[in-house]
Formats: C-alpha cells, structure tokens, sequence
C-alpha cells in the first residue's frame, strides 16, 4: 500500500491520474485514461482500495459520488466506487474485483477522508448482502426490522413474485442513542407526517431544548425500482426512472436516456438538446418555487407561503399547457424528446417562465426585509463547507456552503455547453443561504430557457429508432436539489441487466443531522424545509 502520508499531489488529468496510481501502487492498479471523455478507470485489490480512496479524496480533493454493486452471474462482485471533483477534472472509477465465494469487502468509513461512503455501505450490505469489514453500524437500514434476515432483495436468486413470511421473532428498532446526561429524553418525529409529506422518522436527542444529536431513518416505503428495472426493456425501464420521484421526474428520466445513448452511441440532435435543457429549467424553476413555498410555510408565514404555492401552481400548470403533463412525464424519450413545440410554444414558455421570475424577485424583496422571517433562518442550521464536502452534499445544499459544483458545468449535458449561467454560490451555510441560493437559481432557470428557447436549433426532435445493445454507462443530470447518478448496463436484446440509482436527496439526507444538531427544537421544521429533500426519492 502507498504511504498514508499527504502526498501533495496536483495530477488532475485522467492520464495524469493514471500515470501517478501505476508508480504509487508500484504496477498493482491496473489504469487506463481518457482525457477526451475526461474518465480515468482504476483496478485494484481489496488491500489497496483504502489507499487509492484516501489518496484521491484527501490528496487530489475529490468527491465521492456513488457505490455501484454488481452480483455477476459467476457468483462474482464488481464494486466501482465513482469519484468526480470540478469543470476541468475527469471523474475517477475505481474497480473492485470480489472473486467466487467472497462476501465481504473492507468498509472506508473511518479509514478514507469523509464519512460520505457510509449510506452506500449500508445500503450494500442490506440489499445485497455484503460485509463490510469495520463499518460501525451495518443492518436495519434500508430493510426494516419486519424484514427476514438473510433475503436480499438485489441477490440474483431473490424472487420479487414470491411471498415470504415474516420473522419468527419481531424485534423492535433499537437505535444507538448517545446522551447519557441527567434528564436526557428523546424526541420522536414522524414517521407519519400531516399533508402530503412522505414517511420518514427523525429521533431527536437532547437534554434540554436543544437538539444534541439527530437519528434519521428512512426507507418506509422501499419499492425496489432497481430490482423491477432488471429484465424491462430500455423503453420500459424509463417510465420507472421518470416515476419514482415526482419533484425530479424530468432529470431522472433524462439521466436514463442519456446512460441509454451512451451505450448506444446515438448522438442526440442539436434541437432536442435545446427542448430537453428548457424542460429540465423548468422543472427546476417549479422545484425551486415548490421549497421557497414549504419554507415560508414552516416560519407561518402563510401570506408569502400563498403567493409562493400559487406561482408553483402556475408552473405545474404550464408544465401541462406545454407538454400534456403536470409533472413532465413523458416528455424525455430515448434520443430526444417526444414532440417538438412550435414558436408559439417556446414564446409562451420563455414570458410565462419571465413572468413568473418577476413574481418571485418581488416576493424575495418583501421576504429580504422581514425581520421576523430572517430571524427564523439566519445562523440557523449551519451546515459549514468542511462538513459539506465531507458528507458529498449536492445541488443548493452543498452551494449555499461554499461548494460550487454544479453536473452542467462540470459534465456539460444536453445543450448547457452552448448556454451562459454562472453557479450560484453563498457560504453561511444556514437557511437564508439556502433560500438565497434557491431564489437565484429560479432566476437563472428563467434566463436559461430563454436564452435556449430564443433561437432553437432547427431540425428533429429525435433519432426515431435506438438500436439497441450491451454495455454500461454512468450517466449524471443536476436534478433540481443535485447531482443525481443513473448507473445502467444493458444486455444484448436491450434489456436491463443492472440499474442503479443515486438521487440527491441520498446524499443530501445523510448530512441533514449537521444542520439539525446544536439548535433548538423550534428550529427543527425550518431547518427541514429549507433542506427541501424527498423522502419518496431517497425510498426509490
């Protein structure tokens, strides 16, 4: 294993990257690297996974994106751990070989920089079965306590058609608590919510009125979208990927279609580039307006919270006027689009997305100048730009903390390569830099679908036929709340042999407690809304 020690390395091209694991790893990290589709692939044994970890998030400051597990049908593992750090970086994968009857792997919470690999562990161990070695807290994660032990739901042998019955004995959740002060209590939210929120439970510790520490737990309503995926047809796969979460349908579905081009090689025309990057702005501009709304809510300040609901629903309603949905099912295809919109439609979605900026510039100024209101959000929930690097935050969380990192600059898809915007940034990291960070994205999603929508590119809106064939790709898209990471592999007849699925409120989620910990129990709902995260998302 290389030395440990702060090697200070300042490699950051995909050869680069490759030529300096060979000579740190002494020839045992297989590399291969292309600077022209920035992507740099690494082998390695299970002895030296740690240190090529630590090496690319502590010494090259990379991120960690996700955890792709594959069960191979020689009863082998392939584990690509995905790295991706600024606009002139390639992403890293690092390839872990696991060969016939292994089980177990070593876990990197606590022996690699950050505790952003923690959630993909756990997530592993619970679907597919694998050890982690070392990992403080495995089980009772994804697959509650009523759950059977030792049926993994992504195993190749698991039958999802099968009834199984319950655990002969029925234990109880038992969280590791640790306030162990004189009249120390814990707090329980959830898991059943009012309104249209999804289930998820938060137990709050705390001594007095303060919140000490914040247990999360989700995954009420686990639907096994990656297991239903294996076996569709690409086709049919995408309606699961444009399904399982509402909010972000558009790029869900977009981030399929792309790893499905991908595969393929089918390049898609330059006017369906342009359609799909002012549908993704315009489901970003009707999320943002959709948390704007849960956060004036959370302070009761029902006035703003009504004109906030009511410029979302006229988002929702031009979603539909446009594309024939509210929430823009349908409207990705696999090779473009699936209609064109004519002048008419590109001038009334360029003023009524205009308009609609308008309303929400007005409503920041009057929210700017409530006293009662910044106090409810200012230096409340701090989330600083140590721990939101660390934790691999995304999307507005990670930007309203001083990260700016943004999947359209860093990996430029559908027509954002050709379109002007800057990465809206802030560094307080509490709830007003959140909401400011929400407000000027809606600002700019306006701009960007006017700038795209203008002028279009003249020509189809589609490929037609995608021949199909085997292979696998990692696709990315900037949901409304983030990065979000489709993983696919097709086989031969187009079929889905591997999907998985990294959505910003995964790795959003896992660092929420940061924000929610050290602050008052009144904090507790503003600080919630101004995350702005889907339960049912994280629950795909």
């Amino acid at each position: 294993m290389a030395t440990l020690d702060r090697l200070g390395d300042t490699v950051d091209t995909a050869h680069g990257i490759a030529e300096r694991s060979r000579e740190l790893w002494h020839g045992r990290v297989l590399a291969t690297a292309n600077d022209a589709s920035r992507l740099c692939l690494l082998a390695c044994g299970r002895d030296d996974l740690s240190g090529i970890c630590q090496w690319l998030t502590r010494d090259l400051d990379f991120s960690f994106a996700t955890l792709i597990v594959e069960e191979l049908a020689q009863g082998e593992w392939s584990l690509v751990y995905v790295f991706y750090k600024g606009a002139a970086s390639p992403s890293v994968h690092v390839t872990l070989h696991l060969g016939v009857g292994a089980s177990s792997v070593p876990s990197l919470v606590g022996l690699v920089h950050g505790p952003s690999f923690d959630w993909h562990e756990r997530e592993a161990e619970d679907l597919f079965g694998l050890r982690f070695e070392g990992h403080p807290r495995l089980g009772e994660f994804v697959l509650h306590e009523d759950w059977p032990e030792g049926i993994n739901p992504m195993r190749r042998n698991f039958n999802g058609k099968e009834r199984f019955g319950p655990r002969t004995r029925e234990p109880e959740w038992d969280p590791q608590t640790v306030v162990a002060a004189v009249g120390a209590f814990t707090m329980p939210i959830g898991p059943v919510f009012s309104d249209f929120a999804e289930s998820a439970h938060f137990l709050l510790e705390t001594v007095g009125e303060d919140v000490i520490r914040t247990i999360p737990r989700f995954f009420y309503k686990y639907r096994g979208v990656e297991k239903i995926a294996e076996g569709q047809m690409a086709d049919r796969a995408l309606l699961l990927a444009e399904r399982f979460s509402g909010i972000a349908a558009f790029a869900h579905g977009l981030a399929f279609c792309q790893a499905v081009e991908t595969i393929c090689g089918v390049s898609v025309p330059p006017r369906a580039r342009a359609l799909r990057t002012a549908l993704a702005e315009l489901e970003r501009l009707r999320s943002h307006a959709a948390v704007i709304t849960g956060i004036c809510n959370s302070t009761a300040l029902v006035v703003a919270a009504s004109q906030a609901a009511l410029i979302e629903e006229s988002l929702i309603r031009l979603s539909c006027d446009i594309t024939g949905h509210r929430y823009l099912f349908g409207a990705v295809a696999l090779g473009g689009v699936s209609f064109d919109l004519g002048d008419e439609d590109c001038s009334r979605l360029t003023n009524r997305t205009a308009e609609v900026a308008e309303r929400l510039r007005d409503l920041f100024h009057m929210l700017r100048y409530s006293s009662s209101f910044l106090d409810r959000l200012e230096e409340v929930g701090i989330v600083a730009e140590s721990y939101a690097r660390s934790y691999g935050l995304v999307g507005p969380i990670a930007r309203a903390s001083g990260v700016a990192r943004d999947v359209r600059k860093l990996f430029p898809y559908a027509a954002y390569d050709s379109v002007e915007f800057s990465v809206s940034l802030e560094h307080e990291g509490d709830g007003y830099a959140r909401l400011r960070v929400l407000f000027e994205e809606a600002a700019q999603s306006a701009a960007i679908i006017r700038r795209v929508l203008s002028l279009p590119p003249a020509g189809p809106v589609g490929v037609g036929h995608v021949p199909l064939r085997a292979g696998a790709a990692l696709a990315a898209v900037e949901a409304p709340m983030g990065a979000a990471f489709h993983w696919l592999r097709l086989d031969g007849d187009g079929s889905v042999v591997r999907y998985h699925v990294t959505p910003p409120s995964f790795a959003n989620w896992h660092g929420f407690h940061i924000a929610a910990e050290n602050f008052a129990f009144q904090d507790f709902p503003i600080i919630l809304a101004s995350f702005g995260l889907s339960n049912a998302e994280c629950d795909r």
